[in-house]
């Protein structure tokens, strides 16, 4: 997949993990992996730009002794989900047709 695609269902993939609840690095690839092959190296950055675009909100926790981040979704995330699934994806549906020649 390219790589620049893949960002961007990345990004709503993390969103829709953080609806199920607030999370932290290694948990939410661990759950996206089996969807997309995703690092840890390829997670942080987008989790940045998420929370850049107050996508998600962070805080930090307690863990055996050490702190750890967690994200969760916002209301803007949540409207962001909406957006993608009632407009983008419908949008992506008719460019797909058109490439496969479904006219």
């Amino acid at each position: 997949m390219d790589s620049q695609l893949k960002k961007g269902i990345i990004e709503f993939c993390v969103l829709a993990f953080l609806q199920r609840g607030d999370s932290y690095g290694y948990e939410i690839v661990k759950n996206i992996a089996p969807l997309l092959p995703i690092s840890e190296s390829t997670l942080y950055p987008i989790l940045k730009r998420l929370e850049a675009n107050k996508k998600v909100s962070t805080y930090s926790k307690e863990h055996n002794g050490r702190l750890r981040k967690y994200y969760q979704i916002t209301a803007h995330g949540q409207n962001s989900i909406h957006e993608f699934l009632t407009i983008d994806w419908p949008h992506l549906e008719k460019i797909h047709h058109y490439i496969k020649g479904d006219n």
